[in-house]
Order: C-alpha cells, then sequence, then structure tokens
C-alpha cells in the first residue's frame, strides 16, 4: 500500500479529500455541463498544485464527456463549437507555458482569482461587444485555451461566452460538453510535450476516473427543464464561494 501512495505521489489524506472534491464537481458537471475543473481547482488548489492537478482532471473531463457526448452532439451549435475549438487549440502551449514556469503559490493563486472572476462576470451578465463574430468566437477559444493551459478552468470563458448571446440553457450545457469532448483531444498532445502527461498523472487520472463516471451519471439523471432558471446562478454562486475559501486558506497560511 505504502508503494502504491508513493506512485501516486499523493497522501491518502490527499486522495480521499480528492475523492469527495472530485465526486461533487462531477454532480456539477453533469447538472450544467460545464465547471467541474473549475470547481476541483478552485477546491483542491491549495493541497495539490495546478500543475499536477491538469494532466489528472484531464482524465476526468474526458470521461465526463464521453458519458455526455450523445446529448451534446445533439444539443450544440457545431459550428460554433468548431471556432472555439480552433482558438484553444492554440491558446492551450500558451497557458501551459505559464503553468510550468509559475512558483506553485503563484499557480494556486492566479487559478483562484481567474475562477472568482470569470464567475463574478458571469454572474452579472457581462455583454461583451463583438463575441458574436466569427473573429470574437475564435478569440473567445483562445483565451479559454491560455486559461486551460494555465488552471484547465477554459469551460468557464467559453461559458461566459455563451452566455453573452442568450442562448437556451440546453443550447449552452450542449454547445459546452461538445467543446470540452473535442478540446480536450488536443489538449492531450500538449500535455504530452510539456512532460505533464506522467505516469503518475496516469494512475491519478484512472484512479478517479470512476468517481467522476457516478457523478456525472447522477448530475445529468437531475438535469430536468424546470429547473433551467437556476442552473446558472447556482452554479457561478458555487464557484465563487469555492474560491473565496480557497483564497482566504492561502491569505492565513501566509
Amino acid at each position: 500500500m505504502t508503494e502504491l501512495w508513493q506512485a501516486l505521489a499523493f497522501t491518502p489524506t490527499q486522495a480521499a479529500t480528492l475523492a469527495l472534491v472530485i465526486f461533487c464537481a462531477a454532480v456539477v458537471r453533469g447538472f450544467a455541463g460545464f465547471a467541474q475543473s473549475a470547481l476541483v481547482i478552485a477546491t483542491a488548489a491549495t493541497i495539490v498544485p495546478p500543475v499536477q492537478l491538469i494532466p489528472m482532471l484531464w482524465f476526468q473531463e474526458m470521461a465526463a464527456s464521453l458519458l455526455m457526448a450523445r446529448g451534446g452532439w445533439r444539443d450544440a451549435d457545431r459550428g460554433t463549437t468548431a471556432l472555439l475549438v480552433a482558438g484553444n487549440w492554440v491558446g492551450w502551449p500558451v497557458g501551459l507555458a505559464l503553468t510550468t514556469t509559475l512558483p506553485t503559490e503563484a499557480s494556486s493563486l492566479t487559478a483562484l482569482l481567474i475562477i472568482l472572476a470569470l464567475a463574478a462576470l458571469q454572474l452579472v451578465r457581462l455583454r461583451i461587444p463583438g463575441l458574436e463574430t466569427r473573429t470574437g468566437t475564435v478569440a473567445s477559444g483562445f483565451v479559454a485555451g491560455v486559461v486551460s493551459g494555465l488552471a484547465h478552468v477554459g469551460g468557464m470563458v467559453v461559458a461566459l461566452y455563451v452566455l453573452s448571446q442568450d442562448r437556451a440553457a440546453r443550447s449552452m450545457r450542449g454547445t459546452l460538453v461538445l467543446y470540452l469532448f473535442v478540446g480536450a483531444l488536443g489538449s492531450l498532445i500538449y500535455l504530452a510535450v510539456f512532460g505533464l502527461m506522467t505516469q503518475a498523472a496516469l494512475m491519478r487520472g484512472l484512479l478517479f476516473v470512476p468517481i467522476t463516471l457516478i457523478g456525472v451519471w447522477l448530475g445529468t439523471r437531475l438535469f430536468s427543464p424546470r429547473w433551467e432558471p437556476y442552473y446558472r446562478p447556482f452554479c457561478l454562486c458555487l464557484l465563487m464561494g469555492l474560491a473565496a475559501f480557497g483564497l482566504s486558506r492561502m491569505a492565513l497560511a501566509g
């Protein structure tokens, strides 16, 4: 058993905490279509450095996307998704270059501040002129790619983009699901090139996949049209609360 923890580079306490966090985040992912990685980063960035969480979360996002792929393909705006993914693939290496060079504390702080800021912008329903154009869509995907490489919360940027166009909740959810699935295919290459997809990352990722699948399945079962008005504010308030909690922990630790 000791050899297992050494291979994972986790303590049993860290693993148990991550299992609980990932399950709760997976329920939200199944329910709303995004925010799984953001929730994990916001909650666990002070326990495990983001540079270790990011490759592990790739497996969770891919598992969730595969489980939700059918509904995502049916409900998504596929043309918009293609433009977002194109920008995402360009932005990912920029974000990874930052996260691999920043000190652990700076990386954690940046990740939490990004989540807090993006959630706040979505909650106040910020409208950014020009986002509805093809250029604006690709630019949004690029920013999402940078943020994904830095903190694996690019889904928040894409959600902000979708929200700015007043899409229906089902269309937003479908577009996010399809974007996260296709975008993850390209990000795997970058994670390998930057040396982040290690054997330990592989073991960590696969260890938590069953927990993610159970959580996403439960969250999907909770998705109901009559609750649509509450999806967005629920997820955003939760993200802001968790990010603020993480920041307060860092402040106290400092």
